[in-house]
């Protein structure tokens, strides 16, 4: 618990609001898929995918990108806080909640449901758009959060968040990926004409274009001189009419 202007909060509810996401790692810089879409609650930080192998056994929540603000699943955010009240809104079949309060002015209220301290029209029964608009009545009407607050062990990532692979150094070649077809231009396909006057096709490669990755490993020597050494047939010619 922090104590903030004499109320008591959360350390991961305080970090949460004030942690930027979606902003690229300065740990990964170079990284691909480096943007900060992941939240741990016990070091109270952002982190991107390739952060997570270092926050293993701490509790984590994904964060997710809806119009332009974030949002976490209603689902793991319930183990954390009470969110009665608090409308939600559908992401590919899941339910989120907005973190953050998203002000709308209004000058003139009609009929219906509105957001305590947003004004932001909502549907029936909820009074808050969002985590922050909830914890800010909480406060201004209860001086206490520890009655909506969860105890919470264990928190994991679902499992269709995907964690990016870290390429291995026989993959990596001065910082780029390995191609999968060694350097070098494709293999030389060459036309020529028999003495006989019937066409012949040959192909002719040399053995540092027939090395190719194959699985793991790469091609032997042997073989690639297999190839070279293959005969091709004696090509069929068309019946005379």
């Amino acid at each position: 618990m922090i104590m903030i202007m004499g109320i008591e909060k959360p350390a991961w509810l305080e970090g949460i609001y004030t942690q930027k996401f979606f902003v690229g790692c300065s740990y990964h810089e170079t990284a691909k898929k480096n943007e900060k879409n992941v939240y741990c609650l016990d070091c109270c930080i952002s982190i991107c995918p390739h952060c997570i192998s270092s926050h293993s056994f701490h509790r984590l929540l994904q964060v997710r990108r809806y119009v332009y603000h974030d949002v976490v699943r209603l689902e793991d955010l319930q183990k954390l806080i009470d969110c009665s009240n608090v409308q939600a809104y559908t992401i590919n079949s899941a339910k989120v909640v907005f973190i953050k309060k998203r002000p709308q002015n209004r000058q003139f209220k009609g009929a219906g449901n509105y957001c305590t301290s947003c004004d932001r029209s909502l549907q029936e029964p909820f009074i808050h758009c969002s985590l922050g608009c909830k914890v800010d009545f909480v406060l201004k009407h209860y001086k206490d959060l520890s009655p909506f607050l969860k105890k919470c062990k264990k928190l994991t990532l679902s499992p269709d968040f995907l964690i990016p692979q870290d390429m291995g150094d026989d993959e990596i070649t001065n910082g780029t990926p390995r191609s999968t077809i060694a350097d070098g231009d494709e293999p030389i396909i060459s036309w020529s004409s028999g003495s006989s006057g019937s066409d012949n096709m040959s192909m002719a490669y040399s053995c540092d274009e027939i090395v190719r990755k194959k699985g793991n490993g790469l091609y032997d020597q042997d073989m690639a001189s297999s190839i070279m050494n293959r005969r091709k047939g004696i090509p069929h010619r068309s019946p005379l009419c």
